[in-house]
């Protein structure tokens, strides 16, 4: 049962939450990358909602991609951050008529038909450049969005200068081993979703590997929804579907769920 939103939250937006589930990048297939104006599409005309990724250009804009680098999905290499907008909004996406759009672009075609969930990929120690332009951006947007993120900083943000913008935190639980150069008590922390205090979300955003897990079932508990990502099957779903409120998919239909 949908719950009632914190105070100031636009009640669409949350109450999306409980509602379709999230393609994870749009709903992309082959000749439909990710993170593309036609994956975005395709999404809100089957009626899901919409998962992106947003980094700044090295001009200030708003691009939606998810890698820090071109490489897996351009004929270019390096950071999208040494780019220029106009150079990125050029490029290709895996060999498709698709380009890497701008956020601004993307909600011009979603146009409020759907949740829109904007991930900012903000880097620790590059905290205050994207959280501004994100939220000046999200201002002028009819529609209901929200905005996610791993790092605790960045929702800290929005939480002091746009309290009521809906905003989720994203968390794995930190066992594997691309997490292991961070100090074990941090692991620790981050596992147990002590960062809960300093990015006051409205909503948790976690990773199969943390369903189930004490700390995410006590916060549910007390009100807070969880999104569940990224389920790849129904017996992922059946998996998790027990503490969580909607998932974020891809690769099968979420009408084939068990």
């Amino acid at each position: 049962m949908t719950r009632p939103p914190p105070a100031g939250v636009d009640a669409r937006a949350w109450a999306s939450l409980f509602g379709p589930p999230v393609a994870h990048r749009g709903l992309w297939s082959a000749g439909r990358p990710e993170n593309t104006l036609a994956a975005f599409e395709a999404a809100a005309e089957a009626g899901y909602g919409i998962e992106l990724d947003v980094q700044l250009s090295a001009d200030g804009e708003v691009m939606v991609f998810h890698d820090d680098r071109l490489d897996r999905l351009t004929a270019r290499s390096g950071r999208l951050a040494e780019r220029l907008a106009a150079t990125l909004t050029a490029l290709k996406v895996q060999g498709s008529d698709q380009t890497i759009p701008r956020l601004r672009e993307v909600l011009a075609r979603v146009a409020g038909r759907t949740l829109v969930l904007v991930e900012l990929k903000v880097l620790g120690g590059e905290e205050g450049r994207l959280e501004p332009r994100v939220a000046e951006i999200l201002d002028t947007y009819d529609g209901p969005a929200a905005v996610i993120g791993f790092n605790p900083h960045a929702l800290a943000w929005f939480a002091e200068h746009r309290p009521t913008r809906l905003r989720g935190l994203n968390s794995t639980a930190y066992t594997g081993a691309a997490d292991w150069t961070i100090p074990t008590a941090e692991r620790r922390a981050l596992n147990e979703l002590e960062h809960v205090a300093l990015a006051r979300p409205h909503f948790l955003s976690l990773g199969l590997d943390m369903l189930p897990s004490p700390s995410a079932r006590a916060l549910r508990a007390d009100g807070t929804p969880v999104l569940a990502w990224t389920v790849r099957s129904p017996a992922q779903w059946t998996r998790v579907a027990g503490d969580c409120d909607n998932l974020m998919f891809e690769g099968f239909s979420p009408e084939a769920r068990a």
